[in-house]
């Protein structure tokens, strides 16, 4: 079974992990997050929107299912509006499957990477239509001017994928990860699209280095975030991942460093699509543990 099959098999979860199975009527809950900027959460990664006088600015589209809410939501925030740019942060089915419907007039956007992956046949539905790729890509990043406000784009290598773009609203204070973080829930670490926990813990720590007090933070999956959150996804991390190599240097297998668990304290962090389970096995993985 593939990695986005068993995403979309998972059971029902609340609508802000963004995992939920089909549903009659999916819900949009809208999020104001600063000027023109909101959030939207429903199933999937969180959208971004900037609305304004050239039309919106969209960041992310879940899945395909969600199209008809997302553009429900997106008319009540500015009537009429037609979407002009869509940014992926990266290829996976919850954050680009709406990229047909919401953004097929649209300049689409993402890391060169992401196209490539849309098109590999191999994945879950096959290679995207013509409609759904990205029509401008870059390497390192790319500044966009939209609404009288300047997004800067940028590429972080070898992360939650090997495409991940993050965007910056500096006017308007707002960071927006992609799955470069999940806000007070264990990542998803995807090994198989050139991800690494590395690269993740080392994206987080740049963040937390150079992110202002006073930004918001709009996550990939989770409730809108400060500074602080991602200090404690750091904290969770280092903790995780040197349980894991203390178990890995006890030449503990895969399954075994898995049935060990872990403390009490990171409890609430596991969820429907990444548990304590499947975390642990991740870090395993990272850390060159066998099965």
């Amino acid at each position: 079974m593939s990695r986005m099959r068993s995403l979309l098999l998972l059971p029902a979860a609340a609508l802000v992990l963004g995992v939920a199975l089909p549903v009659q009527n999916p819900k949009v809950t809208v999020v104001p997050v600063a000027g023109g900027l909101t959030m939207l959460i429903g199933q999937g990664g969180n959208v971004g929107v900037l609305s304004g006088p050239d039309g919106l600015l969209v960041v992310d589209s879940q899945f395909e299912r969600m199209a008809p809410a997302l553009l429900e939501a997106m008319d009540g925030l500015q009537k009429g509006a037609t979407v002009r740019w869509l940014v992926n942060t990266h290829w996976h089915q919850d954050h680009t499957g709406g990229n047909s419907k919401l953004g097929a007039k649209a300049v689409r956007m993402a890391h060169a990477n992401v196209r490539t992956r849309m098109l590999n046949p191999a994945n879950e539905g096959g290679a995207a239509v013509a409609s759904a790729l990205p029509t401008l890509t870059w390497e390192d990043g790319v500044t966009v001017h939209a609404n009288g406000q300047e997004i800067q784009i940028r590429h972080v290598a070898a992360a939650h994928t090997d495409g991940d773009s993050m965007l910056l609203f500096p006017g308007l204070k707002t960071l927006q990860t992609g799955d470069l973080f999940f806000n007070k829930l264990f990542p998803f670490v995807d090994h198989d699209s050139g991800g690494t926990v590395a690269g993740l813990l080392a994206a987080l720590k740049d963040i937390q280095a150079t992110l202002p007090e006073d930004w918001k933070i709009i996550p990939g999956h989770g409730n809108l975030a400060t500074k602080a959150d991602v200090a404690a996804s750091i904290k969770m991390i280092e903790a995780t991942l040197a349980i894991v190599k203390e178990r890995a240097a006890a030449k503990q297998t895969r399954a075994q460093i898995v049935a060990a668990g872990l403390p009490d304290e990171w409890k609430s962090w596991s969820w429907s699509f990444i548990n304590t389970e499947r975390w642990l096995g991740s870090l395993a993985r990272e850390c060159g543990v066998k099965e």
